[in-house]
């Protein structure tokens, strides 16, 4: 384990690492035009400072306005260059910290705004990172989230979820498909949680069954 690993509490891994800055690097415009719909409407009029969870290689940095700041916690170090790179093509202030959503290390109640997108699939507990989100919430504030939740029981899509559970996990650094994540937001003693399912169509199958909404502190 990486000084950085230790001090993000996030282990880097050298193949997968690289592997998911690239693949999201290269796919991320694919992933953007079917998902594009439900972000325009829950990341619409984000405050000038915006906290977000699991950056990536800067993705959601189209839905800020130029000038405006991102506080960035992003574990994953290769993802940091790319990150880097779409802020600045953004203009976008990027306030880069190598934390793991769990423990961000911002004050209570010192933020408008936290937004996330396809990552609380791959935390290692999401019921402890939405209490770390209304933790630094002020009154009023909301968490915007676009996430990818399992299929219901029964259907193809779930059993394709469960049989791919081991190998998806490991090429995407922890990624689970079968979290019902709306279940944990409604859980997670926000004062209002709007929640719409929907379904992609993409041949990523497990991947297509999503949620999109804005939880209100």
């Amino acid at each position: 384990m990486t000084q950085n690993d230790t001090a993000s509490g996030f282990e880097v891994h050298g193949a997968r690492g690289a592997f998911n800055a690239a693949f999201f690097g290269t796919m991320g415009p694919y992933i953007e035009w079917n998902v594009r719909q439900h972000k325009r409407r829950v990341f619409a009029d984000l405050p000038p400072t915006v906290v977000e969870i699991g950056s990536g290689v800067g993705a959601n940095l189209r839905y800020l306005r130029p000038g405006s700041t991102l506080v960035a916690i992003e574990p994953n170090i290769p993802m940091h260059r790319r990150l880097r790179a779409e802020a600045e093509r953004r203009g976008v202030h990027l306030d880069l910290r190598d934390r793991v959503a769990e423990r961000t290390g911002l004050p209570g109640g010192s933020v408008d705004s936290v937004i996330s997108s396809l990552v609380l699939c791959t935390v290692t507990d999401p019921a402890d990172v939405l209490a770390e989100i209304r933790r630094v919430l002020r009154p009023g504030g909301t968490f915007r989230f676009v996430e990818h939740v399992a299929g219901r029981s029964g259907t193809p899509t779930r059993a394709l979820q469960r049989a791919l559970r081991r190998p998806w996990a490991w090429t995407f650094e922890g990624c689970s498909c079968e979290r019902d994540l709306a279940g944990l937001l409604r859980a997670a003693g926000f004062a209002r949680v709007d929640i719409e399912p929907y379904r992609l169509h993409t041949p990523f199958i497990p991947f297509n069954t999503q949620i999109a909404g804005v939880a209100h502190a």
